[in-house]
């Protein structure tokens, strides 16, 4: 197991051992709901199969289609997560400096495509 790998698993166990990963699960669900993310993106998935054709979309056309469109529509409302994420590291976490925090959490802020 690589470097990144060893993190990102140490990560993870930490914050199931301490219920933050739930807590950041449901505040993320409910912030693109609130803000009607959930319901844009839904919206752009029928267009995409009016617009190709049922028989002609596959599911990783679809995901293709939407993903740019869904990154960009994440609004900063959403975005503060990752500023709980890079407080629970904080506290929780075995990092040297702010330095090897900010890294996990730009990491962090690739793997949820939240940028």
């Amino acid at each position: 197991m690589n470097k990144d790998a060893q993190m990102r698993a140490a990560i993870n166990q930490k914050l199931i051992e301490t219920g933050e990963r739930e807590c950041l699960k449901e505040l993320l669900r409910a912030k693109l709901i609130e803000c009607g993310w959930k319901d844009q993106l839904k919206s752009h998935c029928k267009e995409v199969i009016k617009e190709k054709g049922l028989e002609h979309v596959t599911v990783d056309d679809l995901v293709a289609e939407i993903t740019p469109k869904g990154r960009a529509l994440v609004p900063d409302s959403v975005k503060e997560l990752l500023q709980r994420i890079r407080t629970f590291l904080l506290q929780h976490a075995d990092f040297k400096t702010e330095l090897d925090c900010c890294f996990v959490v730009l990491f962090l802020k690739v793997k949820l495509a939240i940028n």
